[in-house]
This record gives structure tokens, C-alpha cells and sequence, in this order.
């Protein structure tokens, strides 16, 4: 029996499907698309200023990493995973790349963290709200571990609007609401936080959109394609052959040059009161 949403339940997974979702993960954090997204609310925050930065739901440390080695930044980044699995890939890729001095990565549980009030300068939860099961009480810790005046970044997908072509309209939905099932907790999320972030005392600052739309071709979603085989029989929301046919039709189309893939995209960036 599944449990949908499987980067919630992270701590629990076997080293195979986790090695899954790291593959992703890295995927994912070198596409320049994806890059570009992430490098423009950390450009709104000037994070490479904060002397000490928490990176929040770090996975295998995609944001971490590009943190410091960021121009000119000379702070300390802490970043918590729930997934002991991914702290210890995201500690080996900060060491491969030689950046272990400046980043250390625990695990942690984001919506009751084990950190003093206002003890960073900056605090960011890359792709980590989407899959929480209480949101807000990420937004209060972040809220509460981040310096008066201090930053908050927060970026994730809005994967209600996650849609891939199909020549079968019908099917097309089941399989994309199987899919947003499979790898998501909170597919609204985004929507809810303007509202949110004041709530907990945040003031928001500045605000980022995006439509990563990918026709013909699949590149950025070539490797979540690929990880549906593994995740979503996991899930509980899709046969193994079932997923593979699916990613089977998915690739086929790319070679024909006839995929489409896309998911709205939203950055945020608030200043603590």
C-alpha cells in the first residue's frame, strides 16, 4: 500500500528509491532553467551578505552548494533534511566539490527545528513546502530562526498546474493527477503564501514567477519522467507498468519531437519584522 507523496516520507524510503530521487534532485539543480530561478531570489535576498544561512528540506544540498560558491560569500550554511539518506549524499557532494568549510548538513525535522530564535541571517526552503504536511509551521520557524531584518526565501512549484501532453485528453489528467499525487503534498501551496507570510510576521518583499514549458523536446523533465517507474508504485498511485509505459510514451514523443511538459513556478522572497 502506498502513501502518496514520496519526498515527504523521505526518512523512510529504501537506499534505491532515495538514490532515485537524489538522481533527481541533482537533475534538477543543474538545469539552467532551473538555475536561473533559483540564482534570481537569492539575488533578491543579496544572501551572499548573510554571514549565517539555513538552507531548509536541503535534499542532496542543490541550494547550499550554489550558495557558497555564490561571488562573495564568505558566511556559514547549515542545511537540514529530514532524509538521513540525503544529508549524507548532500555532505559528499559539499566535499567533492571542496565547499565542506563552509556548509554542514544535519537532519532535522522543518516544522519543529532544534534552533535558537533569530540565530540566522537568512533562511531559504527550496522546494520544501510543496511536500510538508503543515506548511505554516515551517513558515513560523523560519519566521522565528531569522534575525529581525533578516531574509526569507521560499520557492517551489505550483504543481497543481503540472501537465504533460497527451493524445488521449482523458487519460492525460488521470495520469497527471497521479503523478501530482505521487511526488506532492501541498500542489496549491504557493497560492496561500502571500497570506501565510504575514500571518507568521514575515513582510514580503519581492515576488518571482515562471512557466517552465518544455514543447518538442524534454530536457528539464526528461529525469522526473524517468524516476516515475521507481516513485510512483511507491506512491501507491501508479502500476510499475503502467509508469513505465507512461515514461515510455513520454520519451517516444520527445524523440519525435512532439512532447509537451510544463508547471508554473513561483519565487518569494520576506523580510522578518
Amino acid at each position: 500500500m502506498g502513501t502518496a507523496d514520496v519526498y515527504r516520507i523521505s526518512d523512510s524510503l529504501d537506499d534505491s528509491t532515495l538514490e532515485v530521487l537524489a538522481t533527481r534532485l541533482e537533475s534538477r539543480g543543474k538545469n539552467p532553467r532551473f538555475m536561473a530561478m533559483m540564482n534570481d531570489y537569492f539575488d533578491a535576498m543579496k544572501i551572499e551578505t548573510a554571514a549565517a544561512v539555513l538552507d531548509l528540506g536541503c535534499g542532496t544540498g542543490v541550494a547550499a552548494r550554489t550558495i557558497a560558491r555564490r561571488k562573495g560569500f564568505g558566511g556559514h550554511i547549515t542545511g537540514i533534511d529530514v532524509s538521513p539518506y540525503l544529508v549524507g549524499a548532500a555532505t559528499r557532494l559539499a566535499a567533492e566539490e571542496g565547499l565542506a568549510g563552509a556548509i554542514e548538513f544535519r537532519t532535522g525535522d522543518s516544522q519543529r527545528l532544534d534552533l535558537p530564535d533569530a540565530s540566522f541571517d537568512a533562511a531559504i526552503a527550496h522546494t520544501l513546502v510543496s511536500h510538508v504536511q503543515d506548511p505554516v509551521a515551517v513558515l513560523r520557524e523560519l519566521a522565528r530562526i531569522v534575525k529581525p531584518g533578516g531574509t526569507v526565501g521560499i520557492f517551489d512549484g505550483d504543481y497543481a498546474s503540472l501537465t504533460f501532453g497527451s493524445d488521449d485528453p482523458a487519460k492525460g489528467r488521470a495520469d497527471d493527477e497521479a503523478i501530482i499525487e505521487g511526488i506532492v503534498t501541498n500542489p496549491r501551496v504557493m497560492r496561500q503564501m502571500p497570506r501565510w507570510l504575514r500571518d507568521v510576521g514575515l513582510e514580503l518583499t519581492a515576488s518571482f514567477s515562471y512557466v517552465l514549458a518544455e514543447i518538442g523536446k524534454a530536457d528539464f523533465w526528461a529525469s522526473l519522467i524517468q524516476s516515475f517507474p521507481r516513485v510512483l508504485p511507491t506512491a501507491g498511485t501508479m502500476t510499475q507498468s503502467d509508469a513505465q509505459a507512461f515514461v515510455d510514451s513520454m520519451l517516444q514523443r520527445s524523440a519525435q519531437g512532439v512532447f509537451f511538459g510544463a508547471c508554473n513556478y513561483y519565487g518569494y522572497v520576506a523580510t522578518r519584522r
